[in-house]
């Protein structure tokens, strides 16, 4: 079956007219009725990066619903799990993490490893779970979606549009209203940290009520954002930023038009046209490691934590090295 999706969606992608340059691409609804109010290559095919993660997210929401699991069950990493690369909580082969802290871990740290926990407790396999993701995904509308894997670590078939990110962010809000609020949230509890979220929209934005972050070097800077003013409700999202500070200015831009009322609307998301443009540009090129795929956020809080815990290491050798010069 994941064969017959990669064949399909290569097959796609190779009928697909030539890629596109364009510089990133954005798009604004309004999440009441799901009007456009304005896009930039809203079609063109993009790598989602993180926001993966909220497809990831919709199919946990919606085996909740169902009772296929439960907020509180326990759940266990596995090696595959706990060999994730940053961003990620740093779970060990065969420690616990709940459902609902797995959830804010997504949302919080982008965590990848908490992410493969969920995929693998829902389908056994990240790769089944990727097939449950992108049936899902189609069922739904986003017809130019593909995923490959619960993270949105770098594969070349996991491919999405704006349009598609758009409309994930708004039927995560309709269909699954009492879990919405995950998506706000800027820190969580886990096994007696505080871990504190890197979403700086969510952070600072007027009327701000979340959503998600993504970055790899293939995709840019990625952010799917959604805020309420003075009784309007809307929803961006933004592809390929060259910076992180890039993709928040075209975000905050957007949303500061669109609450001023500047837009006219184009049309609506469920009948704006699906086919994909070109293929997915290699935004940035970085340098091939790991360390790259990590949100600039999440780099701030490890090199603090690394220098919190050497300068505390360094303040309990100190008093003993000058001890035994007495």
């Amino acid at each position: 079956m994941k064969l017959f999706l990669v064949t399909l969606n290569a097959i796609c992608l190779l009928l697909a007219s030539e890629v596109s340059q364009a510089r990133h691409a954005e798009i604004l609804i309004d999440a009441e009725n799901g009007n456009v109010l304005h896009e930039i290559d809203a079609t063109q095919s993009w790598y989602p990066a993180s926001l993966t993660k909220m497809m990831t997210l919709y199919v946990t929401f919606d085996a909740l619903v169902n009772g296929e699991i439960h907020l509180n069950d326990t759940m266990h990493a596995s090696h595959h799990a706990a060999q994730q690369p940053q961003s990620r909580l740093g779970l060990r082969t065969g420690q616990s993490i709940t459902v609902e802290e797995a959830i804010l871990a997504l949302v919080t740290r982008s965590a990848n490893d908490a992410s493969v926990v969920l995929s693998e407790y829902l389908a056994v396999t990240e790769d089944n779970f990727a097939i449950r993701m992108t049936a899902k995904a189609h069922s739904m509308g986003m017809y130019n979606s593909y995923f490959m894997n619960a993270t949105g670590l770098p594969n070349d078939w996991q491919v999405t549009t704006a349009r598609d990110m758009a409309l994930l962010a708004l039927k995560l809000q309709q269909t699954f209203p009492q879990y919405y609020h995950y998506f706000g949230a800027h820190s969580f509890n886990f096994k007696g940290r505080e871990l504190f979220g890197i979403n700086r929209f969510t952070a600072t934005y007027e009327g701000a009520e979340g959503m998600k972050t993504g970055f790899t070097c293939n995709s840019g800077y990625n952010l799917v954002s959604s805020a309420s003013q003075n009784g309007r409700h809307l929803i961006g999202v933004v592809l390929g930023g060259m910076t992180s500070n890039e993709r928040y200015n075209f975000m905050n831009s957007q949303m500061d038009h669109g609450f001023d009322g500047d837009y006219n609307v184009i049309s609506n998301i469920g009948t704006m046209p699906t086919n994909s443009a070109g293929l997915p540009p290699h935004q940035l090129d970085c340098a091939s490691r790991a360390a790259h795929y990590v949100e600039p956020e999440v780099r701030h809080h490890i090199r603090h934590r690394h220098h919190h815990v050497a300068k505390h290491t360094n303040s309990k050798a100190r008093p003993k090295a000058h001890h035994s010069r007495r």
